[in-house]
């Protein structure tokens, strides 16, 4: 990467603060110090023994000098716990995201810059004095010319330059590290899935799209609110939305000074985020008690939907799969199920985390859920998963994170408060919901399609293969013994396969069906039909299983 004047600034500006924190041998081994032409000393001097201070704090410190990419770089390490030892995921979760406010006149001319029109138009009025400031962004109230009540989020002047800057060096830093350490694995990796994340975080439309799917996703749900946005007030820097004003929900004192149950309240919060995630698969990733206000009636108000995690239908069945052997204490089929959802290399030797899974299953063998912890749960996993390079998503790390707010929440309102009694009903319905026809035949139908584009394009591959054979361009050797044998099979084969594709597309059509009949007793004529079409279908695929099985041929 071509330096310019700035990279090579900023490159020695993170050169000194990283060598101040004793990492100057580390940069010295990637390189750095012949990449910025630095003298050689420079990154041999170490950290003053003032205070007795951690290697970890030491990283945390030296990111919270580094400015506003570094802190949340650091923040998405944090969630982590693959990728770096347990104690530095411990201390980075302790990195703060709190700035001095910028100067109201810089705020001013961002806001008239991005919506075109002058402050004093756009607003009745608008407080200068921000409520909220952080590193990328501080929020001002104002009112709208009706009279409406907003809050008024507004990106700082020249952070994308500085974050674009601090990014082109972090690339640059992790392709060094890759190449020249032994532990720099995967960092490009986390780089660029970081940079994804920061970008998207930069842009406040996609904040408000979150905050419009929440708003639709609980639109029957009178114990929740999530506010308004206002579009026309809406730019990538510069987000309006409607102001809820409401107690914090870790304030105790004034909860029940306002005569709010509390009990009431951690049920509206366990509803909240087992819907989430059991029924929307679409989750608010940063629910820290600023975030989560209580309202006039005891409504839970939502806000700031700038980190939200996604979990697709599988992704939920295969963490209910992975709870239910860890109930059952099945730990070779929670490994091979880690090893299905790509967590676990196929290649791992299983014996060890076997043994490791094991004592973790024990310790909590037979306790109430009501006494299970989930920090604790995840304090006791962390050295496993960093110690085997288990690979979570991220989104999966952000769901554990969000649980672990969401128990410290729940814990302050409620101490006896049970979550996971709570979710029972739920778990269950989402269970129910995973044999229905309408969830997994999608999938079926598009394996079927599959298979059919393979039977249409078999006659055509084969006879391009023969051509081929035919005009020497390939070389076939054969040696078969007992053909007539050979032949047989092969026939048994291909009948079992027609016949598999004819009984998946009658069950598919007939599953397909069922969904729009008239169930209400007694059953007319059509219903009786295909009710007992769809179970002969499935008692022939049974069947075709089972001789299958019996042949020798497995599944």
């Amino acid at each position: 990467m071509p330096l310019t004047t700035r990279h090579l600034n900023r490159y020695r500006q993170i050169a000194e603060v990283l060598v101040s924190h004793g990492f100057g041998a580390l940069l010295a081994q990637v390189g750095l110090d012949r990449h910025l032409g630095l003298p050689w000393w420079l990154f041999r001097k170490e950290q003053s023994d003032e205070a007795e201070i951690t290697p970890a704090q030491h990283v945390r410190l030296a990111l919270e000098e580094l400015g506003p990419t570094f802190v949340k770089l650091g923040q998405i390490l944090s969630t982590r716990p693959d990728f770096l030892p347990p104690a530095y995921i411990v201390e980075l979760s302790r990195l703060h995201d709190q700035v001095p406010p910028a100067a109201w006149e810089l705020i001013k001319a961002r806001i008239e810059e991005e919506l075109g029109e002058p402050v004093e138009r756009l607003f009745k009025c608008i407080d200068p004095v921000p409520i909220a400031a952080a590193s990328l962004a501080q929020v001002h109230a104002a009112t709208l010319p009706d009279g409406r009540e907003v809050v008024v989020k507004v990106q700082r002047p020249n952070i994308q330059k500085t974050i674009n800057l601090d990014l082109d060096i972090l690339y640059d830093l992790a392709r060094l590290g890759e190449e020249r350490t032994t532990f720099g694995r995967d960092l490009l990796e986390i780089v660029e899935d970081f940079s994804v994340f920061l970008k998207a975080e930069l842009d406040y439309r996609r904040e408000g799209r979150n905050a419009e799917r929440f708003r639709a996703n609980f639109a029957n749900e009178r114990h929740l609110y999530v506010p308004r946005m206002w579009w026309e007030y809406t730019s990538s820097r510069v987000l309006v939305q409607e102001r809820i004003n409401g107690l914090k929900i870790d304030d105790i004192e004034a909860i029940e000074a306002a005569g709010y149950n509390r009990d009431h309240l951690a049920l509206h919060c366990a509803r909240l985020i087992i819907k989430e995630v059991l029924e929307d698969g679409y989750f608010h990733a940063d629910p820290h008690p600023g975030n989560i206000l209580v309202l006039p009636g005891e409504v839970i108000g939502l806000i700031d939907f700038g980190t939200v995690g996604l979990l697709q239908v599988s992704d939920r069945a295969a963490l209910i799969r992975l709870y239910v052997m860890a109930v059952q204490m099945d730990v070779e089929g929670f490994v091979d199920q880690l090893m299905r959802m790509g967590v676990a290399d196929i290649n791992l030797e299983r014996r060890p985390l076997q043994r490791d899974i094991r004592r973790l299953l024990l310790k909590y063998n037979g306790l109430p859920l009501s006494d299970v912890r989930v920090q604790e749960v995840l304090d006791d996993l962390r050295p496993i998963l960093y110690t085997y390079n288990l690979r979570l998503p991220n989104d999966l790390w952000l769901l554990a994170k969000t649980f672990v707010m969401m128990e410290g929440v729940g814990k302050r309102l409620a101490p006896d408060f049970d979550i996971f009694a709570v979710s029972e009903p739920y778990v269950k319905h989402f269970l129910r919901r995973m044999w229905r026809p309408t969830e997994w035949g999608p999938d079926v139908w598009r394996n079927l399609t599959g298979w059919n584009d393979l039977v249409t394009d078999l006659p055509r591959q084969t006879n391009r293969i023969l051509t081929q054979v035919e005009r020497g361009e390939v070389g076939l050797k054969l040696h078969i013994t007992e053909i007539d044998k050979t032949v047989h099979r092969l026939d048994d084969i291909a009948n079992r396969v027609i016949l598999s594709l004819l009984l998946a597309a009658f069950i598919m059509a007939l599953a397909l069906l069922i969904p729009t009949l008239n169930l209400t007793w007694p059953w007319g004529l059509l219903t009786w039909i295909i009710i007992t079409s769809f179970a002969v279908m499935c008692f022939l695929a049974l069947w075709l299983i089972i001789s299958i099985i019996r042949s020798g041929g497995g599944l």
